[in-house]
């Protein structure tokens, strides 16, 4: 049975979006394994895939762009208690753990949505720059 060209462009073009969320999100939790933080791999690579899906389907319902932006606006908003389960107040020490797992993730998630929102280059430079202020940034820390 022959497909229609139509379709399969759109079948991939839908592939290749959520393909890129999961590779996007996988190489920031990489970086995150790497260090041995809470979140790591599968965690960035769910996040990134889920925040494009939430887009994804938005665009698949036809969706206007004001009301795409509702839905980018509860993705970011949402993300911010999975962010907030990895925040630790340690008393005794009066110091605070987990701020940039939670900003790692709220920009996992942010990045699925460029990348479910068909944004390919923006969504591979916003994981670049992730990579830069992980990796080298940290380097540079005082405390």
């Amino acid at each position: 049975m022959p497909m229609d060209n139509d379709w399969l462009s759109h079948f991939l073009r839908l592939v290749g979006d959520l393909v890129l969320a999961v590779v996007l999100g996988g190489i920031i939790g990489l970086q995150r394994e790497y260090e041995r933080k809470a979140a790591g791999l599968r965690t960035h690579m769910l996040v990134s895939l889920g925040a494009a899906l939430f887009v994804l389907s938005a665009r698949e319902l036809g969706m206007r762009v004001e009301d795409i932006s509702r839905v980018i606006q509860g993705v970011a908003a949402g993300i911010g208690f999975l962010g907030a389960g990895t925040i630790l107040k340690l008393a005794p020490e009066r110091q605070i753990k987990g701020l940039t797992t939670a900003a790692g993730i709220w920009l996992t998630a942010a990045i699925g949505v460029a990348a479910g929102a068909g944004l390919v280059l923006l969504a591979t430079l916003a994981t670049l720059a992730a990579l830069v202020v992980l990796a080298i940034m940290s380097r540079f820390e005082i405390i």
